[in-house]
């Protein structure tokens, strides 16, 4: 039986694609909650189906169909370059490990030589062929044309020839940005790496009683527990609240929250954790595309793995963490200042520094000044940033921060920034403050 949730997650896929979304207007036209309503266009929001803009709302956008690459195969970096293969179909699953460019005598590749590796050449038949017979993938540079007999070794060992119009420096620059965003992927941590999985997940059906749901509670100690359908379809949650004072007879889809608020294994543990504060739940049913139960997490399960993350040093390093690296701190006796100089690649075709990088450089100073001051984790909730003059390249920003308001749980920040003793921009950045365990 198809739920409420899913239908407005339906009706909202055959929206065009530019339409405002409201829950007033979803609860309204498809007759259910505006709770029902609101999670649902979270969930939407969620698999890329709206897009919530400030001062214009929630709007119907194309789904982006580019999910992660999960292995940087020969066959992604065809796609990546816009090549043509031309031989070896059958190898372009093989995983990529690395390349070489043979701009060498023959004699000089061996000690570059990579098991999955790729090489990139120009017009150079005996290079490509000594690279294959060596099981290593060939990218001919410019176009050029590569022989029969050439093909047909790659075809005989199931190794891709690939062609491309681009010449050797830029199809390297490329293949080299696809391997640090996959090193830089790897880092990402995923519900999936953290969740506790089914086999060891307590979960009731629709039909339980509450008898069976106190039970449950006894012997495993835990609250809120998952609804099923006989399908292992999740269909609620039920916890101590809705139980109370009911007879134990009552079955527990009559005192169930219908239609939770879920988590995917594909997740990234930081949206998880602002999910989870934002709403103030300990418990994520976690489930798969059809909606089948596969698991749950725990609120303490995300802000040890946050925690962790926040340890860990990445292999790569992101815009955000170069960004970091250049934003210095002034030692004061008062509230520390930040200084921050506008580099060529952080401005856009105008010349003035990007709203984006500006952003970034707030939300960095905005941490750094809570977790040295209340050594607590962190999570920005939204940010007002408002600009009164141009930024431009090779500026010297001086930011000053202020925390307008803090509490045990949130924060507010006024962080002015200056060039010169002139202010130029004014951001308003309001926070959870996360418990460090």
């Amino acid at each position: 039986m198809t739920t409420k949730h899913e239908l407005i997650l339906k009706h909202i896929e055959t929206l065009p694609v530019g339409d405002k979304i409201s829950v007033r207007g979803i609860a309204k036209s498809l007759r259910v909650s505006e709770g029902t309503a609101y999670r649902a266009i979270k969930e939407a929001e969620n698999e890329g189906l709206v897009s919530t803009i400030e001062r214009v709302g929630t709007i119907r956008i194309e789904r982006k169909r580019n999910k992660m690459i999960e292995r940087l195969t020969f066959g992604e970096i065809v796609r990546i370059i816009e090549g043509e293969v031309l031989g070896g179909k059958r190898g372009l699953d093989k995983v990529l490990n690395g390349f070489i460019i043979g701009a060498m005598r023959k004699e000089a590749i061996e000690r570059y030589i990579i098991p999955g590796g790729l090489m990139i050449v120009g017009n150079r038949t005996n290079i490509q062929k000594y690279a294959i017979e060596q099981d290593l993938a060939v990218l001919i540079t410019g176009g050029f044309d590569v022989e029969d007999e050439i093909i047909a070794l790659a075809d005989r060992s199931n190794i891709p020839i690939i062609r491309t119009t681009y010449d050797t420096f830029t199809v390297a620059t490329m293949i080299n940005r696809a391997l640090s965003d996959q090193l830089i992927k790897k880092d990402i941590m995923l519900l999936s790496d953290i969740y506790t999985p089914l086999e060891r997940t307590n979960y009731l059906t629709a039909m339980n009683t509450v008898k069976d749901y106190m039970k449950l509670v006894k012997d495993a100690g835990e609250t809120k527990i998952p609804i099923v359908a006989g399908n292992r379809r999740l269909v609620g949650i039920v916890t101590g609240k809705d139980v109370f004072n009911r007879s134990p007879e009552t079955t527990l889809d009559k005192v169930m929250t219908k239609d939770p608020i879920v988590a995917r294994k594909s997740m990234s543990v930081a949206s998880v954790s602002h999910q989870m504060v934002w709403d103030g739940l300990e418990v994520l049913p976690v489930v798969n595309d059809d909606y089948t139960l596969t698991g749950v997490v725990s609120r303490y399960d995300v802000m040890k793995a946050t925690q962790l993350i926040q340890r860990q040093q990445q292999q790569v390093d992101t815009l955000s963490d170069q960004i970091a690296g250049l934003v210095v701190e002034q030692q004061t006796s008062e509230m520390p200042r930040y200084e921050f100089e506008v580099t060529p690649q952080m401005v856009n075709s105008m010349g003035t520094i990007s709203y984006g990088v500006l952003s970034e450089i707030v939300a960095d100073v905005t941490e750094r000044v809570m977790t040295g001051q209340h050594k607590r984790n962190i999570m920005i909730e939204q940010m007002s940033l408002y600009y009164m003059r141009v930024v431009q390249l090779e500026s010297k920003l001086l930011l000053v921060p202020k925390i307008l308001e803090s509490s045990r749980r949130a924060a507010t920040l006024d962080i002015e920034i200056f060039i010169d003793s002139s202010m130029v921009a004014k951001a308003i950045v309001t926070l959870q403050m996360l418990e460090r365990n």
